[in-house]
């Protein structure tokens, strides 16, 4: 109770934890726990659906996020009164700021992680000044800029402070962002992208010391505190360094790879995250100082910093993050930028945040020689905003240097400048994926002794197995032997950090068993040891890489790399799995989409593999397999081109193969005689030579006239490992199942995949390549290109005369 003027007040009291239950006649509303879920849920439901609504624009989820508390601040859905009082109160603000900025403090952590100071001080003069000037030229702006709106909007505030947090609001590019961008749209291995993140790196670690500058100098003491407090963090960050690092690089040296993380050693960590946020709170330079600096410092090489990602990520970035974008949603009111006035210092910001740092890294971009596109495109990308510029803005605002009119235009500022750097980045620069033109687009082909080319992908790790198995029987006994290119095809989700987006892509293309990059692999370790192993106990050379996009486009680097690999044919995993029951259980309509992407873009033959388990659940040694393989022979180019396959694991000796032609009456209409002509020769070259080269080749026909027919020939031939056919028989093929969702397979390729057909037997669906696809707009051919060898060729690297690095060509 308060007394004012003999008129008594009731204050409200600080909310209780717990409610008692609506039965009690006790509403969970005036309780912070119920409340705080409440606010959890709703959060995360409008900014989920607003980040699926802008997914067509392949905007970043930060986007999403900040337009997501907006709305659900005084600008929105919170002018409504009675919702604002219900949902976000004022007594319960404080719990929220609280849970919000302990989210932020453990994100700031996952962004130190993300800096590799190794890196940045490898940084090339080209990226370094290209960083120099996207945060000097910006900061001069910001700094004039000050002056106008103190004489405007922000009057009375103090002079030094504002201008550095002006200076710093406007210099600032959000690096987890920025990596995310560049992935989505292709650019990350890009020179152009490395160049970017370099850049945006250098300018991540310059934004952070001015603002401990801002925040020193924005004490309400005199300017010796506000050097004292600067110093402080000075010798907080000298404590980091020299004390805290050694004790994580212990802990991370004592992390092996393959093996479980000490859990002692995880929460050592994260103690020691809130340890040094109360250390630099403490100090008078925010907590998210102390946790930022914690994650510069731990080191990144091994599972350590990978695990911490893992163990925080996910509860962080999905739950307690957003609520750090509704605190500010809640301090932001745009309806404080009104007349006027208002409206033009806004466009004012944003101009000159835009030119200071477009035209900042266009001018020294263009001085080192870049191409003026690729300038252009960096100084779009430099411009981007995200938390950290949120950051910025909330300490401004709490510190009292920032009112509500300009944290409001600064807030649109941020959402502006991120929200366009997509749009505009796809319609100036897209490079085109260059490759060489080849030759051998088919396994089908006159020169038998040359060498055949694989592009296996797969999912996870349980397709491994049966790749390997499947990569076995394909070897053949020729003289020159079979590569494949292992592409393990992940998406490209929200939960993907910058730091494992950054080593997966940029080792995308060299071999997973690199010394220098193995501490990066992280998950992919079983991947890495199943390969190394199969190589080294057989003549097939094998070169693993990563793909990883959103499944909308995911196919494009499948076209792209079978186009640079020259590969003869594609082997895709089916989009079914199969589950314990025996039957197959879909993956998603998304996963299905990317193969018949790539069947209709393919430069090549393309397979797709319905995998039953071909040699069980573990590799099978070459000595060991034993394989009875079936080629149903109907007619036409993809089936030739299955027979092709066929005939080359059949010089395998633990390979049985049988090949069915099946006579079908003539179709009505007109036959072409040329690929009759073509069917006739495949078959006869194989029956030819079958003495001499492949004993354990069987050559039946079976004449059909009917549906009926044609299963119990196929059922007749008993128990088979792998069935292979081709998708598009030829004319006159009766449909062995009344309905299929999975018109890729064909007519007889769906019928082999049910389960009322065979639970143990896999079975591979080959299209023969058509020259009328056009890769063309997806990979750029282009004949100069330089024709190497595919062969891992030593290339020594500064400071390791002793050690080559493994590089694919």
């Amino acid at each position: 109770m308060a007394t004012t003027n003999n008129t008594t007040v009731a204050c409200k009291g600080p909310m209780k934890a717990t409610s008692e239950g609506a039965w009690q006649g006790d509403d969970p509303l005036h309780h912070a726990l119920p409340l705080i879920i409440l606010q959890i849920c709703l959060v995360v439901v409008v900014t989920r659906t607003l980040a699926f609504l802008l997914r067509p624009l392949r905007q970043p989820r930060v986007v999403a996020e900040i337009i997501g508390g907006i709305l659900l601040g005084p600008s929105a859905l919170g002018r409504n009164k009675r919702f604002l009082d219900s949902v976000f109160p004022k007594q319960s603000l404080t719990v929220l700021d609280t849970v919000a900025n302990l989210g932020l403090l453990f994100f700031l952590f996952l962004v130190g992680l993300e800096l590799d100071l190794r890196a940045i001080r490898r940084t090339g003069k080209k990226a370094l000044a290209i960083a120099l000037a996207g945060i000097s030229l910006p900061f001069v702006l910001g700094i004039g800029t000050s002056f106008v709106l103190r004489t405007t909007v922000v009057k009375g505030t103090r002079q030094g402070p504002f201008q550095v947090f002006m200076g710093v609001a406007l210099s600032i590019t959000a690096f987890p962002v920025l990596a995310r961008i560049l992935a989505e749209l292709k650019l990350l291995t890009t020179d152009l992208g490395r160049m970017a993140m370099s850049a945006a790196a250098v300018n991540d670690v310059a934004a952070w010391i001015l603002l401990a500058l801002a925040v020193a100098l924005s004490g309400s003491g005199s300017p010796l505190v506000s050097l004292w407090v600067f110093l402080s963090g000075a010798a907080f960050v000298a404590f980091a360094a020299i004390l805290l690092r050694p004790a994580l690089a212990w802990m991370a040296r004592r992390c092996l790879d393959g093996e479980p993380v000490k859990e002692s050693y995880i929460c050592a960590t994260l103690a020691t995250v809130l340890a040094a946020g109360f250390v630099t709170d403490t100090i008078g330079i925010h907590a998210l100082f102390g946790a930022f600096i914690v994650g510069i410092i731990v080191p990144k090489d091994g599972p350590f910093a990978g695990v911490l990602i893992e163990k925080v990520e996910d509860l962080i970035s999905g739950l307690f993050l957003p609520l750090y974008f509704v605190s500010s949603g809640l301090k932001t009111n745009v309806a404080t930028i009104s007349g006027a006035r208002s409206w033009g210092l806004l466009v004012l910001v944003i101009t000159n945040a835009c030119l200071g740092k477009i035209a900042g890294t266009v001018i020294v971009s263009l001085i080192v020689r870049i191409p003026v596109r690729e300038a252009l495109t960096l100084g779009f990308l430099m411009n981007t905003k995200g938390l950290v510029e949120l950051i910025v803005l909330n300490i401004g605002k709490d510190r009292k240097v920032l009112n509500d009119e300009s944290f409001a235009i600064l807030v649109l500022m941020a959402l502006f400048t991120t929200f366009i750097t997509t749009p505009i980045v796809m319609a100036i620069y897209k490079p085109a994926r260059r490759g060489a033109p080849y030759k051998h687009h088919t396994v089908e082909r006159a020169d038998a002794e040359s060498e055949l080319r694989l592009l296996a992908c797969f999912h996870g790790n349980r397709n491994i197995p049966t790749m390997i198995n499947l990569i076995e029987s394909s070897r053949g006994t020729r003289r020159r032997r079979v590569t494949v290119y292992a592409m393990h095809l992940m998406e490209l989700s929200e939960r993907s950090s910058a730091i494992s987006m950054v080593h997966k892509a940029r080792r995308n293309g060299l071999p997973f068993w690199n010394k220098l990059n193995r501490g990066a692999a992280g998950n992919g370790d079983q991947v890495v040891v199943a390969f190394e192993a199969y190589q080294q106990l057989s003549g097939v050379a094998i070169r693993p890489m990563t793909a990883i996009s959103d499944l909308h486009t995911i196919h494009e680097d499948i076209v792209a790399s079978a186009v640079q690999k020259r590969a003869a044919l594609i082997i895709l995993p089916f989009h079914k799995t199969q589950s314990l029951d025996g039957s197959l259980e879909s993956l998603g309509t998304a996963y299905q989409n990317v193969n018949q992407r790539v069947l209709r873009h393919a430069p090549c033959s393309v397979a797709i593999l319905v995998d039953r388990g071909l040699g069980g659940a573990v590799q099978v040694l070459a000595s060991d397999v034993s394989y009875a393989i079936a080629v149903l022979f109907f007619g036409g180019p993809d089936d030739r081109e299955a027979l092709a396959y066929g005939a080359r694991m059949a010089e395998h000796p633990g390979i049985a193969l049988t090949v069915v032609r099946f006579l079908l009456p003539p179709p009505s209409g007109e036959v072409d005689a040329d690929e009759r002509a073509a069917d006739g020769a495949a078959l006869s070259d194989l029956v030819n030579k079958r003495p001499e080269n492949s004993p354990s080749v069987k050559y039946e026909e079976q004449a059909v006239a009917e549906r009926a027919e044609v299963m119990r020939a196929i059922k007749a031939l008993g128990r088979c490992n792998l069935f292979l056919v081709g998708r598009s028989p030829q004319s006159g093929v009766p449909r062995l199942v009344e309905r299929t969702d999975c018109a890729e397979l064909g007519p007889v390729g769906s019928y082999l995949a049910c389960s009322e057909f065979s639970t143990s037997a896999s079975v591979l669906v080959i299209q023969r390549y058509d020259s009328s696809a056009d890769p063309s707009k997806l990979v750029e051919e282009v004949a100069e290109i330089e024709d190497v060898p595919d062969t891992p060729v030593p290339a020594m690297t500064p400071g390791s005369s002793h050690r080559p690095l493994e590089i694919e060509k």
